[in-house]
């Protein structure tokens, strides 16, 4: 399929968030708080592109959590429209978009222009934000500890916190699509 024909078999974004079963409430949190910066000319430029963007996530995902709202807040100033396409029931797209050649790591933000080539990929996350993420899974034990499971999910739920309070992750996926943008 080409890109114009995955985009119009994504749903819109308010049909994925009012059925999110998780996360919900953090996308939410971030989308309320979270302010692109004022006067931008960025914005009127990108408006003139007429980008849109498909978004490979799961409402599971800690990363699209974080990195959702604020696609979503850029997306309104520029006049761009984003739709969903959840990963798991998308693989076709999703394998032509791995991470490292090999992980179906997401979210994955595709923008096209109006004919539906590729403009730009952004994802799954901004480089702070691995960096981050990096340290704290250095500090997991072995992935044959009987614990690493436990530790691993208090990890996710950690992330998940900081991804939802930090403000400062927040203006790094700002920069992050911008610079891409």
């Amino acid at each position: 399929m080409e890109l114009n024909q995955w985009f119009e078999k994504a749903m819109p974004a308010r049909e994925y968030i009012e059925n999110m079963e998780k996360n919900k409430e953090g996308l939410l949190h971030i989308y309320q708080h979270f302010h692109t910066p004022e006067g931008l000319d960025w914005f009127k430029d990108l408006q003139n592109k007429n980008l849109r963007a498909i978004v490979l996530t799961e409402d599971w995902c800690g990363d699209a959590m974080l990195n959702i709202p604020i696609l979503l807040k850029i997306a309104e100033k520029a006049g761009m429209e984003v739709r969903m396409l959840l990963r798991d029931e998308n693989l076709e797209l999703m394998d032509q978009y791995l991470t490292n050649g090999k992980s179906r790591s997401i979210p994955i933000f595709i923008f096209v222009d109006e004919q539906g080539n590729e403009v730009a990929k952004w994802g799954p996350r901004a480089k702070k934000v691995q960096e981050c993420v990096d340290q704290k899974r250095s500090t997991l034990p072995s992935q044959d500890a009987a614990d690493y499971q436990e530790q691993l999910k208090e990890l996710f739920t950690s992330m998940q916190q900081t991804f939802q309070t930090n403000t400062d992750f927040w203006d790094e996926v700002y920069q992050s699509i911008k610079a891409v943008l």
